[in-house]
């Protein structure tokens, strides 16, 4: 007996060789997102739906008294009042605005919005023991410390700060006792400081991602003086995000007395007399300047810093979970770490020479407007103009005066970031931007210049008499 082979002439024998094994149909498994198999496998694991139907009834309930809080509302309206500053700063120098308020704005508290339920997820598995007490203190020293320094609202600061008390409270515990203080002392007290730690590690690896991705779209290009009293050209990059966090914390009162069907790493045994949600609006923030750098560049280099510090607390959120006379060192270094992370920045950028100032080469782009012609014909900040319509260009006049002289057409010659010449050219119409919405770096004629104040970081821009004037010329600022 022969059986011939389907679609083919080849045949084989019953008792020679044997037709090919025909392999079984294979089952398709539809593969469901990683959050709920975690949520079905938790729920399984308790045995009914009785433990997701808690969770869900806490969350609800964390929400509004989230909805019923002023913190989160107050963070928003910062924000809103920080990127109002910064359009009123980018019309003072350059005559027009490069970001949208409001675009911005939603934008900044949607990814806010992200972070708070990612870092929500992750601490119910971590463990969080935060009072209600305690969310006062946080904003309470956030809103002292941005006095000082606008980037000090950030979670890190206040945390190491409350950590400092709660070590001198390990040390004397007597402090937590006395009347009237004893009182307001109380929720750092019972606020396991390891897991605000690990709080502030994970939400600064969010933040580390948050500035790889939008840090070179939210920058502000910005005139500054440089070292010699002349104006250059930088980029500033300040973020802000409010963070509405739902912490699973153990019961005080109120809460599920069903044992969770998972053990956090933090907290031990408080875990043992049930759990509840806690809402927790932070403010997450980052701010850096770049006279060296492509805004991309800097954007990179600065979540690679603040990944490494956020790794560095959580070794320091262990390390304090198994050794509490650790306290005030890792506390001291929460904060010590975050401002060498700025000042490392600020040493990488003094050690080099600044990029955004004109040269014998030509003209230096600052940046390009959006939507504009500079935008469309491929200018891109850093590049150098060399000539214009055949024309040698060293300053903003010449240039202004080379696309005039030419009516209905610009062809640029332009060195790129890597050296290279390339060629642009366009049409041009009647209500254009005059420079093809080109911002240049400064030059001796610059109005205004950011200036340094002790209590914001770059907040306000003086008016600039001569290219050399000091600070104290720079009379009205905004």
């Amino acid at each position: 007996m022969r059986l011939a082979e389907y679609g083919g002439g080849k045949s084989y024998s019953a008792a020679g060789n044997r037709p090919p094994s025909v392999e079984p149909i294979r089952k398709v498994r539809i593969i469901r997102p990683s959050f709920f198999l975690l949520f079905r496998r938790i729920c399984k694991g308790a045995g009914s739906m009785e433990i997701a139907a808690s969770l869900a009834h806490k969350a609800l309930a964390a929400l509004l008294q989230l909805a019923a809080q002023p913190f989160y509302y107050i963070g928003i309206l910062f924000v809103l009042l920080q990127y109002r500053k910064q359009i009123v700063l980018e019309r003072q120098l350059f005559s027009t605005r490069l970001h949208s308020m409001l675009d911005t704005a939603w934008k900044t508290v949607l990814w806010g919005i992200v972070a708070g339920m990612a870092a929500s997820f992750v601490m119910a598995f971590i463990g969080a023991t935060v009072p209600f007490g305690a969310i006062l203190w946080i904003w309470a020293l956030s809103a002292l410390l941005a006095l000082f320094r606008v980037r000090f609202i950030c979670l890190a600061y206040s945390v190491g700060v409350l950590g400092v008390i709660k070590a001198i409270l390990l040390t004397f515990p007597a402090l937590a006792q006395l009347d009237g203080v004893g009182k307001w002392l109380a929720p750092i007290d019972q606020m396991p400081i390891s897991s605000m730690f690990a709080l502030v590690g994970l939400l600064h690896l969010l933040e580390a991602f948050f500035v790889y991705k939008q840090g070179a779209a939210m920058a502000m290009p910005v005139f500054i003086e440089g070292k010699r009293g002349r104006a250059i050209g930088g980029f500033q990059l300040q973020m802000y995000w409010p963070v509405p966090l739902l912490l699973l914390v153990p019961l005080q009162s109120g809460g599920v007395s069903a044992a969770l069907p998972w053990t956090p790493l933090f907290g031990g045994e408080m875990w043992s007399a049930g759990w509840t949600f806690a809402a927790l609006p932070i403010m997450l923030g980052f701010s850096d300047l770049t006279t060296t750098r492509l805004p991309v560049d800097k954007a990179k280099r600065s979540a690679g810093g603040l990944a490494l510090y956020a790794l560095a607390v959580l070794g320091l959120a262990a390390a304090v979970q198994q050794v509490s006379n650790l306290t005030m060192i890792c506390s001291l270094a929460v904060i010590g770490l975050h401002e060498a992370l700025m000042l490392w920045s600020k040493w990488r950028e003094a050690a080099v020479p600044p990029f955004y100032v004109h040269n014998e080469q030509g003209l230096r782009i600052l940046s390009v407007l959006p939507g504009s012609p500079a935008e469309e014909m491929g200018l891109m900040p850093g590049e150098i103009i060399d000539k214009a319509n055949g024309v040698p260009v060293r300053t903003k006049d010449q240039l202004h005066e080379a696309l005039r002289t030419t009516g209905a057409f610009c062809k640029l010659e332009v060195i790129n970031t890597d050296g290279h010449t390339k060629f642009a050219q366009r049409a041009l119409y009647a209500g254009e931007h005059h420079l093809l919405g080109v911002l240049l770096a400064p030059d001796e004629n610059a109005k205004y210049v950011l200036v340094r104040r002790n209590i914001h970081w770059f907040s306000a821009a003086g008016r600039r008499k001569s290219a050399l004037a000091s600070s104290s010329d720079k009379g009205r600022s905004v």
